[in-house]
């Protein structure tokens, strides 16, 4: 660990919850992702230990932390992937194997925060929290199984996603924004990670059909987010199936 990513965690030693929070909210502002998610960490630890969930802006500050940091790392390796003309190949597998080991580092760190703390602390809820992070765990091991080609990630990101959804068809109804969320992601996982396009399909298009015949219930709050979701999953089912299409011309 470098000195200045010790500085970084001392900063937040000692420190109450709200204190924290304002850390992580610093960070954020300052695009301090890396920074952000030292400091979210610290607060799930200390909110875990006296038994408490985050609230939902603390969750939000979390999902951003991690989205940002791991975000940049999968931009960089999809670049690395793609391969450059005149360059030294053996040196450019050098440098992707690098950045892997760091995307696997911090997936895997997201993934015992959630599993060792969070998770735990809201089991058998039956709420949208519960989906939100159990959709959060498959989401990483789907991000580790694009460049991994490790087994276990894959039915990892498989068994969160059917725990998540079956949490989610119990207690959310069919045009909640999370919902919807897992069942774009979870699709897109039996489609690109599974290599299963037709479990791909039939969840794209059973969470769309559901979702349109419920769209009157849908709140002015989650409007925008649930018809937003909702048409990438139609996209993706287009998409998906005129690829089967082809193939089986």
């Amino acid at each position: 660990m470098s000195s200045t990513m010790q500085e970084i965690e001392a900063l937040a030693d000692g420190l109450d919850i709200a204190k924290v929070v304002e850390l992580v909210r610093i960070a954020e502002t300052a695009e301090r992702y890396e920074d952000m998610c030292v400091f979210v960490k610290k607060l799930v630890k200390l909110k875990a230990a006296k038994g408490e969930d985050l609230d939902v802006d603390e969750r939000n500050l979390l999902s951003v932390a991690y989205k940002n940091v791991v975000g940049q790392a999968r931009s960089s390796w999809r670049t690395l992937n793609a391969g450059f003309d005149d360059c030294d190949q053996e040196l450019i597998d050098k440098y992707r194997a690098i950045i892997e080991d760091s995307l696997e580092k911090i997936c895997l760190e997201i993934i015992a925060l959630l599993t060792e703390n969070l998770c735990k602390t809201v089991a058998g809820n039956g709420d949208e929290t519960e989906v939100f992070y159990l959709k959060m765990c498959g989401d990483y091991y789907r991000y580790m199984s694009e460049f991994k080609e490790d087994q276990k990630y894959k039915d990892s990101a498989e068994e969160n996603y059917k725990k998540a959804m079956d949490v989610a068809e119990k207690n959310l109804n069919e045009t909640h924004p999370t919902r919807l969320g897992l069942a774009l992601n979870f699709s897109v996982c039996y489609y690109e990670i599974l290599k299963q396009p037709e479990k791909a399909c039939d969840l794209a298009k059973k969470s769309f059909d559901a979702a349109i015949e419920k769209l009157d219930t849908l709140n002015d709050a989650s409007y925008k987010d649930s018809t937003l979701i909702m048409q990438l999953l139609r996209d993706n089912l287009t998409l998906w199936t005129s690829a089967n299409d082809e193939e089986d011309q």
